[in-house]
């Protein structure tokens, strides 16, 4: 394969190794640079490159393996993200200024109540262990096969299995307590009361229930909510959409916030 033919195949799969990126490093500057040194790691070993797998395959476990020496560094998230980030959110005025001049100004400044359920479970899935979130992205959302995922973490197919429902049965416990769209007793309402200061005039309630997880959450089915989850995720481009230059906005917020704990933790 050609530099020029190589590039130009790159371009294709840009968007959803950057997207990727994001999620599993919740950093809008980390994602971009490790795009970059994907891009320039593949033109060097381009040469090894023999079709065994696809492309974006061996793309995705090139980024990957850039990404998972700096994650590792890390410490993960804690399950009440959401808890100490809101507590932050509210005591920083600076945050909801900057927070309301984007939904005034920026073309991508909506507050979508589906972006922030994708944006919530980018926050949350930072407390698994990472070769879970890894695996519960490239499966679920990026929709690579097991034996694909063997090749992008270079480990087993049974390893692979074994993260994917060790991922997802945390998960599902996760939401299950805290989401107040899939069940009534559930802690986290910020879906609706962010929908209430940026869209006062909207009704949060009609807008939650136009999502079919909300309008399935009594049926018990847990599993089939968190696949319903992981479909909005799919769907929607964190980079592209309507809500995205706010939600950027959003995320980057958490990721101070959850550095300076992490931090304090530590101490």
């Amino acid at each position: 394969m050609t530099i020029e033919l190589f590039t130009q195949e790159f371009e294709g799969i840009r968007g959803q190794l950057k997207s990727y990126l994001l999620r599993i490093t919740a950093s809008i500057a980390d994602a971009e640079d490790i795009v970059q040194d994907t891009y320039i790691k593949a033109v060097e070993k381009l040469y090894t490159f023999r079709g065994e797998s696809s492309l974006k395959t061996w793309l995705f476990a090139i980024a990957s393996n850039l990404a998972k020496d700096n994650l590792r560094a890390q410490k993960r998230w804690v399950e009440n993200v959401t808890d100490i980030t809101k507590a932050a959110a509210l005591s920083n005025r600076q945050f909801f200024e900057e927070a309301m001049h984007i939904r005034m100004t920026s073309p991508q400044g909506q507050f979508e109540i589906k972006e922030h359920i994708a944006f919530c479970f980018t926050c949350i899935s930072k407390s698994l262990p990472l070769e879970q979130q890894l695996c519960i992205f490239l499966k679920e959302v990026y929709e690579f096969k097991v034996a694909e995922i063997v090749i992008i973490l270079n480990t087993t197919e049974a390893m692979v299995k074994y993260y994917l429902h060790t991922g997802r049965t945390k998960m599902i416990d996760i939401f299950e307590g805290r989401c107040a769209l899939i069940n009534k007793e559930g802690i986290c309402h910020q879906c609706s009361e962010l929908n209430g200061i940026f869209n006062p005039k909207q009704n949060a309630q009609e807008e939650i229930m136009k999502i079919e997880m909300a309008r399935e959450a009594d049926s018990g089915k847990k599993e089939h909510l968190l696949d319903l989850r992981l479909l909005i995720l799919k769907e929607i481009d964190p980079f592209k959409s309507n809500a995205a230059e706010l939600q950027l906005h959003h995320l980057e917020h958490n990721r101070q916030v959850m550095e300076k704990y992490s931090e304090k933790v530590a101490d």
